[in-house]
């Protein structure tokens, strides 16, 4: 995981209110894996889970399971889920969308982060001249076209598990936190990774 990335959760989760337990779906036993982060560091009830394992680091497992099916764990228990670069890595994506949902609790957190695609300041500069003749001739030309009909995303990687997906802010806002409140979508660094947060509609009945 990308420092700035590592760090941007940690702020995230400083500016919002939340309670544990905490669940991160593809936790790695490394010191970067989000159950390290500063601010989690006086939480006892942290758990992961991940294709392979089970691993114990410092204080907290990581669970050997499939986040498509975590019927492990109950509705409504964590105050808190985690995920980073996970999603793009994950042939049925949805389905472990639909679990992260189902898991937390009513008023709880949910935090995710993957590659996409955004617009950005070359975008924005395309916008300004696109109903320009000579901006319709570039794009419509086989040698410069693609310039002007692409946007800037992570290279492929992690090919020992798959690459599948790129997702968009539209992905997060109608798909992960449709019907959620506080829902707040941020680009980071370039190219895009995009974190997503959103709370769970309803009360805690444990409040």
């Amino acid at each position: 995981m990308h420092a700035v990335i590592f760090e941007k959760f940690n702020a995230l989760l400083t500016e919002r209110e939340w309670s544990g337990p905490v669940l991160e779906v593809g936790a790695v036993p490394t010191e970067k894996t989000l159950l390290n982060l500063p601010v989690l560091r006086n939480v006892t009830a942290r758990t992961g889970i991940n294709l392979e394992g089970p691993f114990t680091f410092k204080d907290f497992e990581i669970l050997k399971g499939d986040a498509n099916n975590m019927d492990r764990f109950p509705d409504n228990y964590f105050g808190l889920v985690l995920c980073n670069a996970m999603l793009e890595h994950d042939k049925f994506f949805w389905k472990s969308v639909e679990e992260i949902r189902r898991v937390t609790r009513p008023g709880g957190l949910i935090v995710i982060g993957t590659p996409g695609f955004a617009d950005n300041s070359f975008q924005k500069f395309k916008k300004r001249f696109e109903k320009q003749a000579w901006y319709m001739s570039i794009k419509s030309s086989k040698a410069f076209g693609f310039l002007l009909s692409s946007t800037l995303t992570l290279e492929v990687h992690g090919e020992a598990y798959g690459d599948f997906y790129r997702f968009s802010p539209a992905f997060f806002r109608e798909v992960i936190f449709r019907d959620f409140h506080s829902v707040e979508i941020l680009p980071v660094m370039r190219p895009p990774r995009i974190i997503g947060l959103g709370c769970k509609p309803g009360s805690d009945p444990r409040s």
